[in-house]
């Protein structure tokens, strides 16, 4: 004897079974990613909380596979693009990624669920899910994130700046690049040593990887925005491709922070587009009175 669901779902229409079929390969596509992530996971905890949800999805899908009659094979392509991310990004970023697409399955659900009882308790598992994983997060990147703000956002503010101010007043790339990697090794050194001092006064003892984070982050950025003074002739092509550079850079850097940290992207990207470049044509002014001036 069939259960009602396998009734309801003789009679739905093409779309509901299109959508139904679109959620059973999800969930069997998300088993495989949570199952390779959890093999993945050094944290013994989050291994166990992955795997768990795993079996769920897992579940998930078999229920769905009776209701179409249909079995789906995962989304290879997708597992793969989500294990790169999360090799690349952390695993944070990778499931607070995940995490915003499950809002649009949750759509599709509410949908199904008037045709398909045994949904509802899958959507509520979903919910459960995103809880559990939320709260087992803990990467050693993020407790850093404050460091590697302040680096990222010192030698976007400073160098851009510097760098207008530099192509105005020495007019040659190889100069340009020589000041620039002073000013700018030599700021990272400072900006390291400063965050060093300020954690050890609050006695925190991670004072030391603290300081490095700041450190490596700002030489890090320092190499992306001299790089097109070393390779080019034109110092004005190669300010603009370092401008250009150092927005890609924000945009990267603050979609990353805004995922994993739930914030609000466009008005913090917005914020460090319009003191980056706000600087940078300040000192391009500072560089064209200086040169005018003192007659270089």
């Amino acid at each position: 004897m069939k259960t009602p669901d396998n009734q309801t779902g003789q009679k739905i229409g093409k779309k509901l079974l299109k959508a139904a079929l679109a959620v059973q390969r999800n969930e069997v596509t998300e088993y495989l990613v949570y199952t390779r992530l959890a093999k993945m996971c050094k944290n013994p905890h989050n291994a166990e909380v992955l795997r768990s949800v795993g079996k769920d999805e897992l579940a998930h899908s078999l229920y769905w596979k009776e209701q179409t009659g249909v079995e789906t094979k995962p989304n290879q392509l997708k597992a793969f693009c989500t294990i790169l991310s999360t090799r690349i990004f952390g695993l944070t970023f990778t499931l607070k990624q995940m995490e915003k697409n499950e809002g649009a399955a949750q759509k599709i659900y509410e949908k199904l669920i008037e045709h398909f009882p045994g949904a509802k308790k899958i959507r509520d598992d979903e919910e459960a899910h995103e809880k559990e994983l939320l709260n087992m997060l803990d990467e050693e990147l993020l407790k850093y994130v404050g460091s590697i703000v302040l680096g990222l956002n010192d030698a976007l503010v400073e160098l851009t700046g510097a760098l207008a101010g530099f192509t105005l007043a020495l007019g040659k790339t190889k100069l340009i690049s020589l000041a620039g990697l002073v000013t700018g090794i030599s700021a990272a050194f400072s900006m390291a040593a400063s965050d060093y001092l300020a954690e050890r006064s609050e006695n925190n003892p991670r004072a030391g990887k603290s300081a490095l984070y700041t450190g490596m982050a700002y030489i890090i950025t320092v190499v992306f925005l001299i790089l097109p003074f070393l390779l080019l002739d034109n110092p004005f092509l190669a300010l603009a491709i370092t401008l250009t550079a150092a927005v890609l850079i924000i945009f990267l850097f603050t979609y990353y922070i805004s995922t994993a940290k739930d914030l609000n992207f466009t008005r913090r990207f917005l914020e460090m587009i319009l003191i980056s470049l706000g600087v940078a044509a300040l000192s391009f002014g500072v560089g064209y009175v200086l040169k005018n001036v003192l007659d270089v």
